[in-house]
Order: structure tokens, then C-alpha cells, then sequence
């Protein structure tokens, strides 16, 4: 049997020579297989990705960021010149797709602005709104279009800012007073109208909750954290254009975001138990007290209103001052 064996690898020596060639001509087989393969189906496959636009050149891992300019207006002109009205960037790992035109600005936010209504959330954004579960960061459906709903429909409807007219004309009041109390002393007019109209907000979110003399403290705290968690939102992170980042927490963004968090979170707790322990006050409502009895009664949404969508609401309604 050992020497058939012998004889037939004698013969296949004979035939394709040494061992090593042998194994040389199977490789170049598979791989002209392997070609041919990969061939048939780029000829025979239809692209479901279509070519992305034109854009500026990107630097590997980079992308465009070092070629950003700080006027990214007077930037984005000059990339319209050159590309067209629509133009790609490359930010770190995420690809951006720049609209310059009116008519493509119109696609976008009016025709297909179901399709494009999705946001990437920053890890700052997911820090500060519980996970992203505002009306700015929620993805496009049922949960999105209740918190619209909540907005447009009941909080900011007629019949809700009415009963909280007491508190608008309060603060406009003691606006007037101060002015009339300066008189003939210079004052700063615009200073004075932005402060008039932030304590109308907040008063009208929890004015009739909080305790005249915790008004100012509470409102001073509230601001103070309110602009450093608006500041880390604002600022460019590494983990936003490089998701493999994340973990590493590199600026320290998602830290300090969390202790933020933790200190509103905090602030809106005291006025929730506040609230409760008031119980039903027609004549000290705000919205407060309308979003918890939103809460407390379900209403008819097909997602359930939470005490996070409560407190992520307030959220968004302070950021916006």
C-alpha cells in the first residue's frame, strides 16, 4: 500500500513538480475563483448605496475638521462655490451633508422632513436630557409626536396661558416698579426686559409653586447651572465625531455632565414634592402643576407620559432662555 502511494506522488511530482508549487498553483486557483466570484456580483448586484456628494478633500481619521473655519457661514459659502449647493464633509467618523440652496433647504425640512427629522445625539445631550427623551432629541414617532403634542396643543395652548396670567403680570409689574423707582438714575433697559422675560418663564413653570423669598436663591442656582450645562453642550467633543471614543470619556464631558444632571435633577425634585404636598391650587397655577396632573392622569397618548419626559421638558424649556 506504501508503495502505491509513493508511485502516485511520484506521479503528481512528475506532473506539477515540488510540493511548494503545488501549493502555489491551489492559491492562484482560489484566488482567480475568488476574483471571478466578486466579479459576477458587482456585474449582476444592484447599488442600493448611492454615490455620496461632492466635497472638500479629507485627511484620513481626520476627515475636515482641521479645515473648518470658525465663520462657518463664510466656510460654507465658499465649499457652495466650489461643490454645488450640496456638499459632503467628513467630521472625525461622522459624515455630514451640507444644504446651501432654498429649494434643497425645502426638500429637506418640508417635503421629506419626516425622513430627516432623526438627530444624532451628543453624549452631552444624552447626559442632559434624560437619555435624550425631549421633544429636540426623541426620534421621529409616537413619543415625539406626545411631547409635541404636550407643547403645542395643552401647555401652550390658549386655556393654559391664561391661567397662568396672574404670574406674567406679576413679573411685569415689578418690572415697572423697579423702573419707576430709578428714576432719573441711568438704567439698562435690555438687561432689564431679559430679566423680566426669563422670570416670566420661570414663572410660569413653577412661580406658583416656589415660596416668595426661596424665589431668587432657587432662581439663581437654577440659572447658574442651567449656563454651565448649556456651555458643555456647546462644546465640540472628541466622543461625538469618534463614537469608538465614548468609553474613554476623553474631555471629561459625560462627567461632568452627569454631576450637572444630578444637581437639576435635584432642583426639580424639591419642586415636584413641593408641588404635591400643595395639591390642586387654582389660584397659584403654573405648569408645573399642569404636567403632573398630565402624569397622574395618563391622558390618551399611545405612549405613556413619565416623570422623565416631565422634568426633560423643563429641561428644554429653561435651555431655550
Amino acid at each position: 500500500m506504501s508503495e502505491v502511494a509513493v508511485e502516485v506522488s511520484n506521479t503528481l511530482s512528475r506532473w506539477w513538480g515540488s510540493e511548494d508549487e503545488i501549493v502555489t498553483i491551489a492559491l492562484m486557483i482560489f484566488a482567480s475563483f475568488l476574483s471571478i466570484y466578486w466579479l459576477v456580483r458587482m456585474l449582476t448586484s444592484k447599488n442600493t448605496h448611492p454615490p455620496l456628494p461632492p466635497g472638500p478633500r479629507s485627511l484620513p481619521l481626520m476627515g475636515n475638521l482641521l479645515s473648518l473655519d470658525p465663520e462657518l457661514h463664510v466656510y460654507f459659502a465658499s465649499l457652495a462655490k466650489v461643490h454645488g449647493p450640496i456638499a459632503r464633509l467628513w467630521l472625525g467618523k461622522k459624515l455630514g451633508v451640507l444644504i446651501t440652496s432654498p429649494e434643497l433647504a425645502r426638500e429637506v425640512l418640508k417635503l421629506h422632513d419626516t425622513t430627516f427629522a432623526n438627530r444624532d445625539v451628543p453624549v452631552a445631550a444624552v447626559e442632559g436630557t434624560y437619555g435624550g427623551n425631549d421633544i429636540v432629541w426623541s426620534p421621529y414617532g409616537d413619543q415625539w409626536r406626545m411631547l409635541r403634542k404636550i407643547c403645542i396643543r395643552e401647555m401652550l395652548s390658549s386655556k393654559t396661558l391664561d391661567s397662568v396670567y396672574s404670574l406674567r403680570r406679576r413679573e411685569v409689574k415689578n418690572t415697572v416698579k423697579y423702573l419707576y423707582n430709578h428714576v432719573g438714575q441711568p438704567v439698562n433697559i435690555g438687561e432689564q426686559m431679559f430679566l423680566t422675560v426669563l422670570n416670566v418663564i420661570t414663572g410660569m413653570m413653577w412661580g406658583g409653586t416656589v415660596k416668595a423669598e426661596d424665589r431668587v436663591t432657587l432662581g439663581a442656582d437654577f440659572r447658574q447651572v442651567v449656563n454651565e450645562i448649556v456651555g458643555y453642550l456647546g462644546i465640540p467633543n472628541l466622543s461625538d465625531f469618534y463614537p469608538g471614543l465614548a468609553l474613554f470619556d476623553l474631555q471629561g464631558v459625560q462627567k461632568n455632565m452627569k454631576v450637572l444632571a444630578k444637581k437639576l435633577d435635584g432642583i426639580f425634585e424639591s419642586m415636584i414634592d413641593q408641588r404635591r404636598k400643595m395639591g390642586s391650587d387654582d389660584e397659584n397655577k403654573d405648569f408645573l402643576q399642569f404636567l403632573l396632573k398630565l402624569k397622574d392622569e395618563g391622558g390618551d397618548y399611545k405612549t405613556p407620559f413619565t416623570i422623565a419626559h416631565l422634568k426633560s421638558l423643563l429641561m428644554v424649556i429653561n435651555y431655550s432662555l
